[in-house]
């Protein structure tokens, strides 16, 4: 039994599809993590700030 070419044409179009999808899906969840990363990045830095402010204002 052989493939048409029509069949190979169909099926290796669906696999480019197929593949295209995963790479959106990837990029769209790298970018997820990287919004994730920034804001567990921005909450230490506002932690270490407010830690500082209190310490200052302790010593006034």
């Amino acid at each position: 039994m052989s493939i048409s070419p029509i069949t190979t044409l169909y099926l290796n179009e669906e696999l480019a599809h197929d593949r295209i999808r995963t790479l959106q899906e990837e990029a769209a969840q790298e970018r997820l993590a990287s919004r994730i990363r920034s804001v567990q990045k921005a909450r230490r830095q506002a932690e270490r700030a407010s830690r500082r402010l209190r310490s200052a204002l302790a010593r006034i």
